[in-house]
């Protein structure tokens, strides 16, 4: 999927890709911010699409918006097959997970074993690259996809279905934000590679989600929209204070807490 090879600049131009693109956006973002976020099988885009990661950074609420369909299709198969509420929410994060590859629930686990199961930066950056899960994120995944299920699993009974999309719709502006308010902790992994996206690609994706999160809720998205903002920005402030910036595994863990504080708050107010 990373590995396409084009042999002339003039199929590239065809295209609408150039080598060192700079415009601020492309419709190339699109199927970018799918395979940065998703593990959906796609073709494979030109090389030098790869250039674009951090503008693409606009389009991550379209992948969320996707991601969140494909549930939601899963959802609705359920429902005509009348499962109680408690199996079609689940079902939808099992879908949220296999589309995603489990990345931001990867993230999340590790932000919590890292933060903290280490007493030092160096150790706690050390610990979150690990591939092994300590007892802190076993803890992280199953109390927050616990609360994941149960808040999807009162909006199925609401037979309010679009508040799962636009969770993960404005979940996912969130995570270009925080690459932009704090420095990469490390010099190495995802984060650092894509680097931090420009404010107009951060502020577009952000205005868009925001939009369609009010086209699927209407005025009930305000509420969740802010207190998620409020999560991201809790998020931020501990991972400066315990490694000094943000990394992947935050990002994932973002996009996480985010989505739950966005669906825990949209059941408050139905």
């Amino acid at each position: 999927m990373f590995n396409q090879t084009w042999q002339s600049n003039k199929t590239l131009k065809g295209l609408g890709v150039t080598k060192n693109d700079t415009a601020p956006f492309s419709v190339w973002d699109i199927p970018l911010a799918l395979v940065l976020l998703t593990r959906l099988p796609l073709p494979r885009l030109p090389e030098e699409t790869f250039t674009r990661q951090s503008r693409a950074a606009w389009a991550f609420p379209l992948a969320g918006l996707i991601v969140g369909a494909l549930a939601c299709g899963t959802a609705w198969i359920a429902i005509w097959a009348q499962l109680p509420a408690f199996a079609i929410a689940s079902l939808i994060v099992v879908m949220l997970i296999a589309t995603t590859g489990a990345m931001h629930e990867d993230g999340l686990a590790d932000t919590f074993d890292g933060l903290w199961g280490g007493f030092t930066a160096e150790r706690r950056l050390e610990i979150m690259k690990d591939s092994h899960i300590g007892t802190y994120g076993v803890l992280a995944l199953l109390l927050s996809q616990l609360l994941r299920v149960t808040a999807i699993a009162a909006l199925v009974g609401a037979e309010m279905m679009t508040g799962v999309l636009a969770a993960c719709v404005f979940s996912r502006s969130l995570m270009p934000a925080l690459m932009t308010l704090l420095k990469n902790a490390r010099h190495s992994g995802l984060s650092h590679s894509v680097g931090a996206p420009p404010i107009s690609a951060v502020l577009a994706g952000l205005v868009l989600a925001a939009l369609l999160a009010l086209g699927l809720l209407g005025s009930l998205a305000l509420a969740p929209m802010l207190f998620a903002m409020i999560s991201c920005l809790i998020v931020a402030k501990i991972a400066k204070a315990k490694i000094g910036g943000q990394t992947g595994d935050i990002l994932g863990a973002t996009q996480q807490v985010s989505e739950i504080v966005f669906l825990l708050t949209l059941i408050t107010l139905i």
